[in-house]
């Protein structure tokens, strides 16, 4: 599973709307609006701390055959 959809399942497990979770997470609308839409180019501190909202952080992990194709 992608970041992206990561994110946004949590969000919506919660409850919570883009704006609730920006402001709980102390991240902007359009960073969390961006996190969501898959953008390539993000800081990973403001990543972390929206995941850190749901018990997770940045990491490295092996690349699979699917993420070679990029």
């Amino acid at each position: 599973m992608g970041l992206a959809k990561f994110v946004k399942e949590k969000r919506n497990a919660v409850k919570l709307t883009q704006p609730e979770l920006a402001s709980k997470a102390g991240v902007g609308l359009r960073f969390l609006r961006d996190l969501e839409q898959g953008k390539e180019t993000l800081k990973m501190d403001k990543v972390n701390q929206v995941l850190s909202m749901f018990g997770y952080e940045l990491g490295p992990v092996p690349k699979s055959e699917q993420n070679h194709d990029k």
